[in-house]
């Protein structure tokens, strides 16, 4: 089965009751039983729900998974992976990441023993630098965020397992239309499903999709013991979501690419991060390892200005000044002073969060009236 069919069919069939194309909405927290342990396939909601249930099969096909898992958030889901380490255990991450993410490492896991080492990947050569025998998880985000960097996910798998080391993926930003790190080599996979993946910024909710089945078990124990699940409803709305995944993907990155070409040669843009150029960094791989270039675009005015790029998002019409990505709609931020504040301003400086960094979410709208969006603000 193709990818288009997929993100509609994957892992799905007709509810048995009725023969509902869609999972019916199982509003409720916990299931009869017959004799005690003597039930239907489902006790109490929190260890399973049918709609849940069929979310997770959906989960695991368009990631080409065996299991899938779905947790109330991304970051929940990040924390379920953290929770296979112990005290002692290292982890390896690229330096150029989500702020929740690093948030998640710093300030909680590196309380509880846990030791991080942020580098550049892109030179995935230069992983095996920091390997020892503590070394037990390598993070990758890929393209990152806010920057768009891109790393050799088969590289940096074929490091992993030489070293017998866990490997994660986050793949919110290429989604599995674009690129399939389970493929490559991965262990895991983790999606913020708040964004592309729900599609329509009407959720909060976190994917893990895996191949291994002993893998699977632990982390489906994790979630169990530890409760960060999703309810039945947002289920729902991220599996109709997935459902669209394909064409709003094409939409995103050809919008994308439209105004990633129009910054570029605008006069007061000093440089514009998208990886369909030729001239960016990571070109080649992003060409070779995903089917396009993604609907994430990043830019940097001149002269570093921080109050001309806080003008410039608080003129924005179509764009939406907003947290998150992913939706339909154009949304626009400024890492600095949202989604990266959390990180120290001279450790984020280092990897390109300048002041004047301005991240775009691409949506599916006209591309003439987004570029007419930016044109107005940066005119102001």
């Amino acid at each position: 089965m193709k990818f288009n069919t997929k993100t509609i069919h994957g892992g799905q069939k007709p509810d048995k009751a009725y023969g509902s194309i869609m999972p019916p909405v199982y509003q409720t927290s916990t299931f009869a039983q017959s004799t005690p342990g003597g039930h239907k396939g489902y006790a109490y909601a929190r260890s399973g729900n049918p709609t849940r249930h069929a979310l997770e099969n959906a989960f695991a096909s368009i990631e080409n998974g065996t299991h899938g898992l779905a947790f109330s958030s991304g970051l929940a889901a990040i924390d379920a992976v953290l929770k296979l380490l112990k005290c002692g255990d290292e982890v390896i991450s690229t330096n150029d990441l989500y702020g929740g993410t690093y948030r998640l490492f710093t300030e909680i896991y590196e309380n509880f023993g846990i030791k991080f080492h942020f580098i550049g990947m892109e030179n995935a050569n230069h992983i095996e630098d920091y390997i020892n025998d503590n070394t037990k998880l390598i993070w990758v985000e890929t393209p990152t965020n806010p920057m768009l960097n891109i790393i050799d996910i088969e590289m940096t798998a074929k490091i992993a397992k030489k070293h017998d080391v866990l490997l994660a993926v986050d793949n919110t930003f290429a989604t599995p239309y674009l690129q399939r790190p389970l493929d490559l080599g991965a262990d895991i996979v983790m999606h913020s499903a708040t964004k592309y993946l729900g599609g329509h910024s009407d959720l909060v909710m976190g994917a893990l999709m895996v191949k291994n089945s002993d893998l699977a078990d632990r982390l489906y124990f994790i979630q169990n013991a530890s409760g960060a699940i999703c309810g039945p409803q947002d289920s729902f709305l991220a599996l109709r979501g997935i459902k669209t995944l394909h064409v709003r993907m094409q939409r995103h990155c050809e919008n994308a690419k439209a105004v990633a070409t129009y910054l570029s040669k605008h006069p007061k843009v000093e440089y514009v991060y998208w990886p369909g150029f030729k001239n960016h960094p990571n070109h080649t791989l992003a060409s070779a390892q995903m089917s396009g270039f993604g609907g994430m675009v990043s830019f940097t005015t001149k002269g570093n200005n921080y109050e001309a790029a806080i003008r410039i998002v608080e003129h924005l019409k179509v764009f939406t000044l907003a947290e998150s990505l992913g939706g339909v709609e154009s949304l626009a931020g400024h890492p600095a002073s949202m989604t990266h504040a959390s990180i120290p301003k001279e450790q984020r400086e280092n990897i390109g969060v300048v002041d004047s960094l301005i991240r775009l979410s691409v949506g599916i709208e006209d591309e003439d009236d987004l570029i007419a969006d930016l044109k107005q603000a940066l005119d102001k």
